[in-house]
């Protein structure tokens, strides 16, 4: 039984309400009545606000055999914004959608972040936007943004692979646009999106395998970040004691035998070729090339022991990769699959990302959404990008 004011009372069932029509609407009043437990009465005096604050809309009639056709209710997506960008270590991508992370445009800068015009540079592309973007009663609502490092209370503790930690970015945007901002780390972000667009399972694991590797987890429904907003640091998993040495002090670290520059560093040094890429690795490993064969067929007994070794520590029921390599040799998945125990194949679902790179804008859209309606249960059945 809940307890307490009529009034958080009252705000507790206008978010329930809220959330029941975004996430399984379109449905009418009678048909929220009865999936929360509520009374007629109660739920149209809470409609009624909703209606007037432009969150929902009536969209026509339910089809009934009897009686009064029941009117329709859904949430208003198009009443506001979202900004989200994916801050890559060599482009930064910008994406702009509506309240429910639909209707996206993608844009991409190929270009650095420098550490001294990072956030002038982030400033001015997002003011570019929304001077392009029509009136809505909401506007833009939010700003997230994927950092591809350790993020810890809204703030930027560590980025390896260039130089934003410590920068004021929250403060200086938000100052500057009066628009909340959200930071996260990329791979929690993918964690979500997959979570919220794709698969609504309790627990999950999304692995994101680029220029480290990192993984997203989600327990309990919940996005699960450590104390310090380090957990799921994945790629710094010891799977070969005394093996190659990693920046961050350890020996045979997981990132040091299945990120994208470890496989085509070791794809190099065995092929002898002075330049090799992901597309060069791919053509020669289906010409079945040997030196190309060995690669990838280290990089899945890695890959499955570094899986194994999540599985084992939260067990969830799905794993989701997301890596270049997979993406353009999703036949590796079944041989990864073999390389894992039965026990494995019997308890948990191993998944290709169907997301991929958008994960981290859609995930940032997700925790943006969630901040301004102040729901934490989010999944868009009917995702459509």
């Amino acid at each position: 039984m809940v307890t307490g004011s009529k009034e958080l009372i009252r705000e507790m069932n206008r978010r329930l309400v809220l959330e029941t029509v975004i996430n399984d609407g379109p449905l009418s009043r009678a048909a929220i009545s009865k999936k929360l437990g509520l009374t007629k009465a109660t739920i149209s005096a809470i409609v009624q606000d909703l209606l007037d604050e432009q969150y929902i809309e009536e969209i026509g009639s339910d089809q009934t055999q009897y009686g009064r056709k029941p009117i329709l209710l859904q949430f208003c997506r198009q009443n506001g914004y979202i900004i989200t960008l994916d801050l890559g270590v060599e482009c930064t991508v910008l994406m702009v959608c509506d309240l429910l992370g639909q209707n996206c445009r993608l844009h991409q800068y190929n270009c650095t972040l420098e550490r001294d015009t990072a956030i002038d540079f982030l400033l001015q592309i997002i003011q570019n936007q929304i001077r392009l973007l029509p009136a809505t009663p909401f506007g833009v609502v939010g700003i997230g943004i994927g950092i591809h490092g350790t993020v810890c209370r809204n703030e930027i503790t560590f980025t390896p692979n260039y130089h934003l930690a410590d920068l004021p970015i929250v403060d200086v945007l938000t100052d500057a646009l009066d628009i909340p901002v959200w930071l996260e780390n990329e791979a929690n972000l993918s964690a979500l999106a997959e979570k919220t667009f794709v698969e609504n399972h309790k627990n999950l694991i999304h692995v994101s395998i680029h220029t480290g590797v990192g993984a997203g987890i989600i327990l309990d429904h919940h996005l699960y970040t450590g104390f310090a907003g380090t957990a799921g640091e994945a790629g710094h998993m010891i799977v070969q004691p005394g093996g190659r040495s990693c920046p961050c002090g350890n020996h045979g670290c997981l990132e040091q035998y299945i990120s994208e520059p470890a496989v085509l560093s070791r794809y190099q040094e065995l092929s002898g070729r002075t330049t090799v890429s992901i597309d060069d690795l791919v053509w020669s490993y289906n010409q079945k090339e040997a030196d190309a064969l060995a690669v990838v067929d280290e990089f899945t007994t890695y890959l499955a022991c570094g899986i194994n070794n999540l599985w084992n520590l939260f067990s969830p029921e799905c794993i989701i990769l997301n890596s270049q390599l997979t993406a353009y040799l999703p036949q590796l998945l079944p041989e990864i699959l073999q390389k894992l125990s039965a026990r494995f194949r019997a308890t948990c679902q191993l998944k290709l990302s169907t997301l991929q790179d958008t994960g981290v804008l859609l995930g940032a859209a997700r925790v943006c959404i969630s901040k301004y309606l102040g729901i934490e249960k989010l999944y868009f059945s009917g995702f459509q990008p």
